[in-house]
């Protein structure tokens, strides 16, 4: 029973995958940044949920993937947010 869950699980991650990119490259430009802010929004539960994982210790791989999770998710993060504030940055207007 474990390797059809297993199986699924993988089915839709790859699934997943699939579907997100397709759906990030058929945003325009000029949406590009309140669809940043959301995803910003979502990293930060992506933070909290692997913070979870790590802590909860049922195996090591867990404890692992989840280090690994929160990793990726607070470099998203920061990254994001980095981006989005310079982005509205062109949009200030210059105080002379």
């Amino acid at each position: 029973m474990s390797d059809d869950i297993m199986i699924f699980s993988i089915y839709i991650f790859v699934l997943a995958i699939f579907i997100g990119f397709e759906m990030i490259t058929k945003v325009p430009p000029l949406l590009h940044t309140p669809l940043m802010s959301g995803s910003n929004a979502i990293s930060g539960i992506t933070v909290v949920g692997a913070l979870l994982s790590t802590g909860a210790g049922k195996t090591q791989l867990a404890t692992i993937l989840g280090l690994l999770a929160v990793i990726l998710a607070t470099i998203n993060v920061v990254g994001g947010f980095m981006v989005t504030d310079r982005m509205l940055h062109m949009f200030k207007k210059d105080k002379k």
